[in-house]
């Protein structure tokens, strides 16, 4: 690790790509599959350019799809570092579509990755830490940090329990199924 500390701005990566229609999925919008892709290379590069070293995914902790990408819209995503751990990073990521013939843009999705920076040999190693400039900085932080702890809850809780029919079935009632046991 070479420096102790990096600024956001840094390491942030912006990347635009043209929709076509090999893109698209069969009702003719942009398939979700293909800017998940997308979003995996903006998340790869911007952990990579913070930490100086290959990343890899740890986990895809959020992707809202907001509204459709129409073949034919300049897609944009933009990708910065919203928190830093000892060796994972959470990559925070907007992506908006352009149509080209009038300018309208429209927030088409938000995503967070969790990205871990590794050595040569596969272990995880320290990344710089994250000089907070804006009060901006300083809520993706903070949400990254609440995003964190609420996912190790989850985890934790479905851990605890191997959900046994009995114990959870009156929770089904409310719920458009049918019971044929």
């Amino acid at each position: 690790m070479k420096e102790k500390f990096k600024k956001i701005t840094a390491s942030q990566v912006t990347i635009s790509e043209l929709m076509l229609p090999s893109h698209s999925n069969f009702n003719g919008k942009i398939h979700g599959g293909y800017i998940l892709r997308l979003l995996d290379q903006i998340a790869f590069a911007c952990a990579s350019k913070h930490s100086g070293v290959y990343c890899v995914t740890a986990s895809v902790d959020t992707v809202d799809f907001l509204n459709p990408i129409e073949i034919g819209e300049l897609v944009t995503m933009k990708a910065s570092v919203n928190y830093v751990g000892r060796s994972s990073m959470v990559i925070g990521i907007r992506v908006e579509a352009e149509n080209i013939q009038t300018g309208a843009v429209k927030h088409c999705n938000s995503s967070h990755f969790t990205m871990v920076a590794k050595d040569e040999e596969g272990r995880s190693v320290q990344v710089p830490g994250l000089i907070l400039e804006t009060d901006d900085d300083i809520r993706r932080f903070v949400k990254s940090i609440k995003r964190g702890a609420n996912k190790k809850k989850r985890r934790n809780e479905f851990q605890a329990t191997d959900f046994a029919s009995a114990e959870y079935i009156h929770l089904l009632e409310e719920h458009n199924v049918k019971l044929e046991m």
